[in-house]
């Protein structure tokens, strides 16, 4: 047995070495590894992806989804910390070609682009996030004039969830306007209208929204022939929280690997949460059968490293309530007098002043504060607490909130970016146009017009007589964008430099505001804005 194995217990050392044989055949059938709360999951898979590769897998052919980003890339440093063992300086050159590791829309992103032509997609597509879409969702909204109606319509984040529920729930509008939001089921018709007009903006301008990755994805490998081909790159597909999954993409893997060979999953049906977002444990529950003659093979792990006995006692006691699920038992060796404790308060008011209560009540026994920590579902439902804090003078400190791609200097910039690769983004122009000076949503509106349907849309935007106002402004900015659409082999620092002007200077003496971030509307910038830069 390798020595790189033995620190893992015996269910785990069960689910690394699955299916493996010898360097001539390692590829297994499907497993379906249920990995319980603080079990050693990411440690198992990662070994697992280590002794494949050790064990003559081609590291080039295996494709690795995660959750975040994040996962992928500290599996990654896992896998070669591994291998290292048993590979030596060879390890780097290795792992680096294990170059198929991420989240489920950065794959679909990648594949994307490799088979646009073949899809017919403009290879040029520019992808929004979640704000860009819901600005374009109210660009939609408000032509259609349901911004003005009698009754109030849905906002344009509540609309882009609905769309997004739908697609990635594989469902109508009807069913998921009655499950989810039906206090909107009045508006269905309406929001038929609106999430076609919707796509037929996305076409026009060549975007892509989050969900469309997954959707265009899905659609792709439905046709045999290119779900072949795209499932013939691999011969190892592993997905890590699979409890979180959404049937497209089930769909999407079930047509990548249809028989399941070489097909590995992990997760933990009592961890599924992500309901809000589509996901559903069913895909977890019914994955075993999807697979004849022969079902998947399941390795529960169930020795738990984070908990004490008492905690797991209660964890084990909420899960068994479940009317299906794969038969589990968290157990430890760590025992513990204390007993976790379920309280019940009135409001988030009392909630806020119990827990400062206990953080002080801690503190008096010898519990620095900084060795304390509250946690939260989401940065909104922090507020409360902040307030208390803030009243009872005790310092913390918040992490969370803000994502970086989310604060309004990087916006911008991507903006820039974004509107260089693909002019009839409308949403990017909106916010770049703004930008300058003299420049209002209006005339954004009307130079985008002017310039949308022309074959060539930046030399439309040149010859546009600039306009009042943008003085020096404008030439520069048209010349910025040409040279950007012109760089080849990526943008250079100067390039990165000319978009920087863009952006208002910061003074000397900023304050840096963390958490809560301020709102921002395009084309209202203020210092405060710009103030982590």
């Amino acid at each position: 047995m390798a020595a790189y194995l033995d620190k893992l217990n015996d269910r785990q050392r069960e689910a690394v070495v699955h299916g493996v044989g010898n360097a001539d055949d390692v590829v297994g059938g499907p497993l379906l590894i249920i990995a319980g709360a603080g079990s050693g999951k990411t440690n198992a898979l990662a070994h697992r992806v280590a002794h494949l590769i050790v064990n003559g897998a081609d590291p080039r052919r295996i494709l690795l989804m995660t959750f975040s980003r994040r996962a992928a890339s500290e599996m990654a440093r896992r896998v070669e910390r591994i291998c290292r063992q048993v590979l030596g300086d060879n390890a780097g050159v290795i792992t680096d070609a294990l170059a198929w590791a991420g989240t489920f829309h950065g794959i679909g992103a990648r594949l994307l682009r490799m088979y646009a032509e073949q899809i017919g997609l403009n290879i040029d597509f520019t992808i929004h996030d979640r704000e860009d879409s819901a600005d374009l969702m109210n660009l939609v909204r408000h032509e259609l004039g349901f911004s003005k109606t009698e009754s109030r319509f849905p906002t344009k984040g509540t609309c882009l969830a609905i769309y997004s529920r739908v697609v990635n729930a594989e469902t109508s509008i009807k069913e998921v306007l009655k499950s989810a939001y039906p206090w909107a089921i009045n508006w269905e018709e309406q929001l038929k209208q609106l999430f076609a007009g919707y796509v037929d903006a996305k076409q026009a301008q060549n975007v892509l929204d989050y969900d469309d990755l997954l959707l265009y994805w899905a659609q792709m490998v439905s046709d045999a022939e290119l779900a072949a081909d795209i499932g013939g790159r691999f011969d190892h597909v592993l997905v890590d929280e699979y409890q979180d999954t959404n049937r497209l993409q089930a769909s999407i893997l079930m047509a990548l690997k249809p028989g399941g060979r070489g097909l590995t999953v992990v997760g933990d049906d009592a961890q599924s949460i992500y309901s809000f977002r589509a996901a559903t444990v069913r895909n977890i529950l019914d994955f075993p059968k999807k697979f004849s003659p022969r079902p998947a093979d399941v390795i529960t792990l169930d020795r738990n490293y984070r908990s004490t006995h008492p905690i797991l006692a209660a964890a084990n006691g909420v899960i068994d309530l479940a009317r299906e699920r794969f038969t589990k038992n968290l157990w430890t060796d760590r025992q513990s007098e204390q007993r976790p404790w379920l309280v019940t308060v009135k409001d988030e008011t009392d909630q806020a002043n119990y827990i400062v209560e206990q953080v002080l009540a801690a503190r008096e026994v010898g519990v620095a504060l900084k060795q304390q920590a509250v946690l939260f579902r989401t940065s909104s439902h922090s507020g409360a607490l902040e307030v208390e804090l803030t009243r009872r003078n005790i310092p913390f400190v918040k992490f969370g909130g803000l994502k970086f791609l989310d604060s309004a200097h990087v916006k911008d910039l991507l903006a820039t970016l974004r509107f260089a690769q693909n002019p009839r983004d409308r949403v990017a122009g909106f916010r770049l146009l703004q930008m300058l000076p003299g420049i209002g949503p209006h005339r954004s509106a009307k130079i985008l017009d002017a310039i949308t349907t022309d074959p060539e849309p930046l030399q439309a935007l040149a010859e546009i007589p600039p306009p009042p106002k943008t003085g020096d402004d404008w030439p520069a900015f048209v010349t910025l964008l040409s040279g950007l659409r012109k760089a080849e082999g990526g943008w250079l620092s100067a390039e990165w430099e000319a978009v920087k002007h863009l952006q208002r200077p910061l003074p000397d003496d900023s304050l840096v505001l963390v958490d809560p971030p301020a709102k921002t509307v395009p084309g209202l910038r203020s210092e405060a804005c710009h103030a982590d830069d």
